[in-house]
């Protein structure tokens, strides 16, 4: 499929630069993130209707600041600088940038200056979210100021003529009031964008290509039951029927029953070629011992690939592999495309293959949010509660057992999570929440049971309201649900005494507590 238009995001470093690109989809225009050292004449082959400039955690100053090619001033197409993007915009267009004499982190409430098309219909005070510690001092020559706060007098510049703008707050974090409708000023009025990216041609177009791209082979798939590659399941089914062959690895440290649950699903009622591989005990061993929360992350991918591979050898006429790779597994992947970013924790996928195992990649959702791939699987007929099902962690139960990771440890977590999804389901506005689930923790306390003291261990709860992960808000669960939730935990699941509520944000927490 060919978007008419689309917009190009420089990413330096920032972590919620996908959130950027996330915003510009939302608006049905099509966004990719490209790694801060693609050159202007890169771009210019490729005709973005704008670009954009990602915040970053570097400052200005440091001598290895990562730069944009200078061209790209030059190459007559609107220009958006957010935070260091805007900073490094007014550096390198002539202006001043000075440290802060203290970082400003948070809501800051700002007021807007006249004559900025980006601010057009919107009130002329708002809160934003900022997140910096330099600040723009001199404009370069022909911008204006747009905005200022009690503490940064140029919160917001523009240059009308040549189409720049630079924001020193975060218009794609929800927390930014008006965000959604500063990023339309820019795509439309300024960037002039159609609004051509619509997930049902995306759909029709994959699937003609994934019948060019295959031919007549077969396809092997890693199939976890999840929202990904369920959708990539049935894209394939739908584009080669039983050429695909799907191999799901049960590694003891599912969510409850859910082995069951995929066998049902894939193997019954959609009558896919499906192997179920047991592999729990290897796992269990494995594990043994293990509590740092990265090496656990290594193992568990390692292992997996392991099992995959010795299941993968018996199908010898596949010459695809396919992948549930979305768009934030291909840009987090990507030192390039990462720049000089923070890493926050290793992902995995079915990486790392053996060399007798040369497959061709097939990752139709690459260019993909989650929440699109779910829009997808609408399209295609999946069964909504499927595609309602909550993101789950590559590593699953290993990443929300803290400590030790054993059988035991395993079921009793298990019963515990399966209760709150139990009465989290019974909540009118469960499917607004991303995600809710129970962790593990490495402590015991003191309890009392009957008369009996206990010591036994400790279960957290965490619920967060999120539209793509790279924010989220602790979900404010109804103190009747939370207090059901902890009393069946306690009562009905021998060897927990003790319920606590996670109330973190993030940022700063992740989502996952490993």
């Amino acid at each position: 499929m060919q978007q008419k238009s689309w917009v190009a995001i420089l990413d330096f470093g920032s972590q919620y630069t996908q959130l950027i690109a996330r915003r510009v989809r939302e608006q049905q225009v099509y966004s990719e993130i490209l790694p801060y050292t693609t050159t202007a004449a890169e771009l210019a082959a490729r005709k973005p209707s704008g670009v954009i400039l990602s915040g970053g955690p570097n400052s200005v100053f440091d001598p290895n600041s990562p730069k944009c090619d200078p061209a790209l001033f030059q190459m007559g197409v609107p220009v958006l600088g957010i935070c260091y993007g805007m900073q490094l915009m007014t550096q390198m267009l002539g202006g001043k940038v000075i440290p802060g004499e203290k970082r400003e982190y948070g809501h800051v409430r700002i007021a807007i200056m006249d004559g900025n098309r980006l601010f057009k219909t919107i009130p002329t005070e708002f809160d934003v979210w900022m997140s910096h510690g330099d600040l723009v001092d001199k404009m370069p020559e022909g911008f204006k100021a747009s905005a200022r706060s009690l503490s940064c007098p140029i919160v917001a510049f523009r240059n009308e003529a040549k189409g720049y703008y630079g924001f020193q707050f975060h218009p794609e974090f929800s927390h930014t009031h008006f965000g959604y409708e500063i990023l339309h000023n820019f795509l439309f009025p300024v960037c002039k964008c159609s609004p051509d990216w619509k997930l049902e041609d995306w759909v029709e177009s994959t699937v003609e290509k994934l019948k060019n791209q295959i031919g007549d082979e077969e396809v092997l798939l890693g199939l976890s039951g999840g929202v990904d590659s369920s959708v990539v399941a049935v894209l394939l089914h739908k584009a080669i029927g039983n050429r695909l062959h799907c191999i799901f690895v049960d590694n003891g440290l599912l969510r409850w029953h859910e082995e069951e649950q995929v066998e049902h699903n894939f193997k019954s009622r959609l009558q896919m070629d499906l192997t179920v591989v047991n592999a729990r005990q290897r796992f269990y061993d494995a594990l043994k011992g293990v509590v740092d929360p990265e090496e656990k992350r290594k193992i568990i991918g390692k292992l997996f690939v392991d099992v995959f591979s010795e299941e993968a050898r018996k199908f010898r006429n596949a010459k695809f592999l396919g992948q549930g790779t979305i768009y934030p597994d291909v840009i987090e992947s990507l030192a390039a495309v990462k720049g000089p970013g923070d890493n926050i924790k290793s992902h995995h996928n079915v990486g790392g293959l053996p060399e007798d195992l040369k497959f061709e990649l097939v990752e139709p959702l690459r260019e993909l949010f989650k929440d699109e791939v779910r829009q997808v699987g609408r399209v295609l007929g999946i069964d909504q509660v499927l595609l309602d099902r909550q993101p789950f962690p590559g590593p699953g139960l290993g990443v929300r057992i803290l400590g030790e990771v054993t059988e035991d440890r395993i079921k009793l977590l298990q019963e515990a999570d399966l209760r709150v999804k139990e009465e989290m389901r019974k909540l009118p506005t469960y499917k607004q929440i991303w995600q809710c689930f129970a962790v593990l923790l490495p402590i015991k306390t003191v309890g009392v049971m009957g008369d009996k003291r206990t010591y036994e261990n400790v279960c957290a709860i965490r619920c967060v309201d999120s539209v793509d992960a790279m924010t989220a808000d602790w979900t404010r669960v109804p103190y009747e649900t939370l207090a059901t939730i902890s009393d069946r935990i306690i009562n009905e699941v021998p060897g927990i005494n003790r319920v606590v509520y996670d109330i973190s944000s993030k940022p700063p927490a992740t989502i996952e507590w490993e």
